[in-house]
């Protein structure tokens, strides 16, 4: 049944009323929460593998090209196509395929594998020749991205880098695709543990990179790229895409999928499944709008050839760096959470929904928020760590923008939790709305405030114009859906996030007195010295904040150690 965007014809906030009487139940079901939490621990431990295995890719990047314009050209080009994939179909096969493939699942007589090839087969005309298109396309397509005032050497590499890089617009997309279909099945590890096959790849194109170029001198960080080297990082990079898509292929096959072509679209329940999806490439094309201003805005940092300039390069590796914790928890407690959400909204369940939701964004919020806090303590330690080679002499580039990320992160995860509700409950027109909004206030925030500013303050403009833009998408977001709902638990969530700041505090105030002492002994003075540093501080941060959990009795840090421990291979006693 498909749901429309009114309200529903209940009292308001029934479930928060809930929350206030004796003897309701708080949760979801404890095996529903460990369930959850296994799926999620599974994917959690690809993505760890898969960004540490990224990690080590962006330190050799940054050596090899370091973190100005050199860096920027080749960052830029290699990134488009994930954008432009994300522009195209990405949406509709992140957001809107689970719910449908779950349902084709469990109410076609031959549980949902006619329509799962059709949609294959579509998806694979579709990102083909739109890839084609692309790659004829690419001086056009790149003038979009990079400011007018990059040189021209550059810009003539920035294209000859699309053109090696956008056939990755075809591997990105059937690499979501199938991994959706693995995940509607229950098999969610192997989409979570392919990108370590792309960052093998990349490792080893950039180890040869350096083996036959070796690091950008001072003279070439402000400029364009030789034939040979786009043709080692273009062609080098594209490989690595196709390898994690080649990856997945076991894996369907032996969860029973057997693709064969299928192209009879017409009244098969595509029509149902793109009328979704018309919402979510609404929804995709305001949130790309936003983030080419972005890109755009940031290429211009580094435009001048300032040894202190901040452009892409150093707004997208910090944002790497703040990313983890939304990649290893949030991500994967959304993946594992989506097929059940949507259950719940098929069975009209929407107090169970709302439990679900409520309890997931709890326990995201318990890793997101310490780390978010300490981001301003360790950024010189960061960015001294993920800066060698060719980098190593511009590293306080990182800091400032480093600094500026955690407010948004924490925003991000409670905006990108809400709308997993929405696209359970189908109501995908809801949530190009409120990214309109998201993108209004990014792209306005972006323009006055990298317009106020030098270069050297280009990328952490950009952080702070990020927070602006999701604090717009959380407030309305978790407004909005809370109606929809009849309730998201919000006194069981306030009392959290009061608990939960107690603990913040007291641990973010631990690694800050940690590294006040630390600098009493002394700076960090080589790479070595910046890394046990950071490791200290961290350490002290995380006894400091579950100690504080324990006696806050924030039981999702506990639900969290639990599922941790549970995986460890620690020895048990008798």
């Amino acid at each position: 049944m498909t749901r429309t965007d009114r309200p529903q014809d209940r009292p308001q906030d029934p479930q928060d009323q809930q929350d206030q009487q004796p003897g309701r139940p708080q949760d979801p079901p404890r095996d529903e929460q460990r369930s959850i939490l296994s799926s999620s621990a599974v994917m959690a431990a690809g993505t760890i593998v898969s960004r540490l295995s990224g990690y080590v890719r962006t330190l050799l990047l940054a050596a090899a090209l370091g973190n100005l314009l050199h860096a920027d050209v080749f960052n830029i080009a290699n990134t488009i196509p994930n954008m432009l994939y994300i522009l195209l179909a990405g949406g509709v096969f992140n957001a809107v395929l689970v719910p449908q493939l779950v349902r084709a699942a469990s109410h076609d007589a031959d549980r949902g594998e006619a329509y799962t090839n059709r949609v294959v087969t579509l998806a694979a005309l579709f990102l083909g020749a739109v890839t084609v298109a692309l790659v004829v396309a690419a001086p056009w397509v790149m003038n979009l991205y990079v400011d007018p005032g990059v040189p021209a050497d550059a810009r003539e590499s920035v294209v000859d880098f699309a053109r090696w890089c956008l056939p990755q617009v075809f591997f990105y997309g059937m690499f979501v695709l199938l991994g959706q279909i693995l995940n509607s099945r229950g098999r969610f590890g192997p989409m979570m543990w392919a990108p370590i096959a792309n960052n093998v790849i990349s490792v080893a194109v950039l180890l040869l990179y350096l083996v036959l170029f070796g690091t950008a001198s001072e003279a070439e960080r402000s400029g364009g790229f030789t034939a040979e080297q786009e043709l080692v990082l273009g062609l080098g990079s594209t490989l690595g895409i196709a390898a994690q898509l080649l990856v997945l292929l076991p894996y369907l096959r032996a969860a029973g999928f057997s693709y064969r072509p299928r192209f009879d679209f017409r009244g098969t329940g595509l029509g149902h499944t793109l009328r979704l999806g018309v919402w979510t490439v609404l929804f995709v094309i305001v949130n790309q709008i936003a983030y080419t201003v972005v890109v755009r805005l940031a290429s211009g940092g580094t435009a001048d050839g300032a040894s202190d300039g901040t452009g892409y390069s150093v707004y997208s590796a910090a944002f790497l760096i703040i990313m983890v914790p939304h990649s290893v928890i949030t991500v994967s407690l959304a993946t594992a959470i989506l097929p059940t959400l949507s259950r719940r909204a098929a069975d009209q369940d929407l107090a169970g929904l709302a439990r679900t939701l409520s309890s997931t964004l709890r326990t995201a919020l318990v890793v997101v928020l310490p780390f978010a806090a300490l981001l301003p303590v360790v950024a010189p330690e960061l960015a001294r760590v993920i800066s060698l080679g060719a980098a190593a002499p511009t590293y306080a580039n990182y800091i400032g923008t480093l600094a500026a990320f955690g407010p948004g992160l924490v925003l991000f995860t409670v905006h990108y939790l809400m709308l997993r509700g929405f696209y359970a409950l189908e109501q995908t027109r809801t949530v190009f709305f409120i990214q309109c909004a998201v993108g209004v206030t990014n792209v306005l925030a972006a323009l006055v405030l990298v317009h106020t500013t030098d270069a050297a303050a280009t990328a952490p403009a950009l952080a702070v114009a990020y927070a602006a833009a999701y604090l717009v998408g959380a407030l309305l977001s978790y407004a909005v859906l809370r109606g929809r709902l009849g309730g998201l638990r919000t006194p069981v969530l306030v009392r959290f996030l009061v608990r939960a700041a107690l603990a913040v505090a007291a641990s973010t105030a631990a690694a800050w007195l940690t590294s006040g002492l630390l600098d009493v002994v002394g700076e960090e003075s080589s790479y070595p010295v910046a890394v046990l540093r950071a490791l200290v501080v961290v350490a002290v941060d995380i006894v400091v904040f579950v100690a504080a959990a324990r006696a806050l009795r924030l039981t999702e840090v506990t639900s969290v150690l639990e599922t941790v421990t549970r995986r460890l291979p620690l020895p048990r006693g008798r």
